[in-house]
């Protein structure tokens, strides 16, 4: 969406989530470079957010806490032409950490993939250095399929991926 005209997608006490614009991408890549997300996720340029905000497959998302009307961070979202109902959490990046947004998000996401989108599947990796995220994504009943070890070249070094996801049937049961 490129208007200006916010949509709010879905919410919660603390949190909306709407759709992000072209306006947003400074703000996206300014959290995702900050000094707490940058060791955690793969930075894009503003040209690859805009191209890959363009695409079809491709879901831009902003958190926004409710009591102060500010965006607290950012979700992008790919599968959503994926004809096996298979969505990709490509990124979720949080500001401010310990306040329990991204949960909330997480969990806003999760309903939204199951029951309004129909997904199947809800998949992501996750570094696995990142033990505070694997333990929010297992609490939130994702299960670790297996790691792609040392497919990311970092600097001099590589780190390992881990493939976590969730399934309908999965969620359902919670």
């Amino acid at each position: 969406m490129n208007g200006s005209e916010e949509k709010v997608i879905f919410q919660s006490n603390q949190i909306y989530i709407r759709e992000a614009t072209n306006n947003d991408i400074g703000y996206i890549t300014n959290v995702e470079n900050s000094e707490e997300n940058k060791p955690h996720i793969l930075t894009w340029t503003e040209d690859q957010h805009r191209k890959t905000m363009q695409e079809e497959d491709s879901y831009y998302l902003i958190v926004v806490e409710k009591i102060t009307n500010r965006n607290v961070g950012f979700i992008i979202l790919k599968g959503l032409t994926n004809t096996n109902k298979s969505i990709e959490l490509v990124r979720i990046a949080i500001e401010e950490k310990d306040k329990g947004i991204g949960k909330e998000a997480l969990s806003l996401i999760k309903v939204w993939a199951f029951n309004s989108f129909e997904a199947h599947r809800l998949w992501l990796d996750v570094k696995t250095d990142n033990k505070k995220a694997i333990n929010i994504y297992k609490k939130e009943g994702f299960t670790l399929e297996g790691t792609l070890r040392e497919c990311l070249k970092v600097g001099e070094t590589y780190e390992s991926l881990h493939v976590m996801s969730l399934l309908k049937h999965e969620f359902q049961s919670n």
